[in-house]
């Protein structure tokens, strides 16, 4: 329970804060909170997290990163679905706090309300599969920034850093194409409060990502990890 409690309050935190960001804040240019601003937010989230929880439960508060760390041979398939699932709820319960402030706006409207999208739901927009294409490359990327910074040989202490820092460049790069996943809770949470046709895109919010973090994991397996140098 202590490292299912600790992926759903490091998945509160990521979607609270990083979504938060672009709900609350963005729509505010006088206080510099912006494309620059979201990007920080998110990987400020994860980096923060990262260092409180993260020794309890590993610290993925992402689906696809925890099916790349199975895949990888990191983490127990047995272990998956609770964790998951405590993602999953861990960005419900951010999102529903997150729209019970906003709404309390004058003249608020939900509106795309921080949800992932492709061709009219593109902030750009771009298509399907520029989308597909994103989510599957930066999250193949980030999942090597984790297992290469979790590594043995990597200096002890500094992986949150990195991987806050990817997911800062991540956003920096994907957010114009697709408001940025590589996460399926992220994507999953915010999507049911929008006044958009955003449900109906989710599907690719989910496939893209753990497509892209299996993809990630078995080139670090095969290509990078200590095993793939070893021919074990």
């Amino acid at each position: 329970m202590k490292k299912l409690s600790a992926e759903f309050l490091g998945t509160f935190w990521l979607v609270f804060g990083g979504c938060g960001s672009a709900v609350l804040a963005a729509g505010f240019p006088d206080l510099g909170i912006g494309f620059v601003g979201v990007s920080l937010a998110f990987g400020l989230t994860v980096l923060t997290m990262a260092y409180a929880v993260g020794h309890i439960s590993g610290g993925h508060f992402n689906p696809a990163v925890t099916l790349g760390l199975v895949v990888a041979r990191r983490f127990a398939w047995a272990e998956l679905p609770g964790y998951w699932i405590a993602q999953v709820a861990g960005g419900l319960l951010a999102a529903l706090l997150l729209y019970a402030i906003a709404s309390g706006a004058p003249e608020w409207t939900a509106g795309g309300f921080a949800t992932n999208g492709y061709g009219t739901l593109s902030p750009g927009g771009y298509g399907m599969t520029a989308a597909l294409l994103i989510e599957v490359v930066l999250t193949a990327g980030f999942l090597l920034v984790i297992l290469g910074a979790t590594s043995d040989r990597a200096p002890a202490g500094f992986a949150p850093i990195a991987i806050g820092l990817a997911l800062t460049l991540i956003h920096l790069v994907s957010i114009p194409v697709t408001n940025t996943s590589v996460n399926p809770a992220r994507s999953t949470a915010v999507a049911p409060f929008a006044d958009t046709a955003a449900l109906g895109q989710l599907w690719l919010f989910w496939v893209a990502p753990l497509a892209g973090a299996a993809l990630g994991a078995a080139i670090w397996s095969f290509l990078l990890s200590d095993r793939a140098a070893s021919g074990r």
